[in-house]
């Protein structure tokens, strides 16, 4: 008879990851913040417990588009109202809420099942440098760079 190992959502110790976004694409940076988010990374994943780091995003303001993305592009919501279907361009986000950009497309890497928005609330996305983490990422960080490493 074999055991099974059930790991517990309370033995799980979250590591901090600090990303600068700094003249990255969007859908590369992505690709690599999520599975961070998911914890696939790690010899304890489990797919039914929210394992993930925490990830840190600084200069959000300052990501790339590939193409024409920047006003072709289009993120629609609808306010749940009659008529409200309302639209941006990533260039109009990014003057409104440029975070919400990376979010966005790392949102869509994420599983869609319940966990997603526990693993959501695991990135915090900064639009400068500065950012309230300073503690926590002592001594804890990865930095993910760009393509010319």
């Amino acid at each position: 008879m074999s055991v099974a190992n059930v790991l517990l959502r309370r033995s799980h110790r979250p590591m901090w990851h600090l990303v600068d976004a700094k003249d990255q694409i969007v859908g590369r940076l992505a690709t690599q913040i999520a599975p961070l988010l998911v914890g696939k990374h790690k010899p304890t994943y489990s797919p039914n417990v929210a394992c993930g780091d925490i990830v840190v995003v600084i200069n959000a303001a300052d990501v790339q588009f590939t193409g024409k993305k920047w006003t072709d592009k289009v993120y629609r919501w609808h306010s749940g109202y009659p008529g409200g279907l309302k639209e941006r361009t990533p260039k109009q986000q990014l003057e409104r809420r440029p975070e919400e950009i990376l979010r966005r497309a790392v949102m869509g890497m994420l599983p869609k099942n319940k966990l997603r928005s526990r693993m959501i609330l695991q990135l915090k996305i900064y639009e400068g440098p500065a950012h309230p983490h300073e503690g926590d990422l002592r001594g804890k960080s990865n930095i993910l760079q760009g393509p010319d490493d």
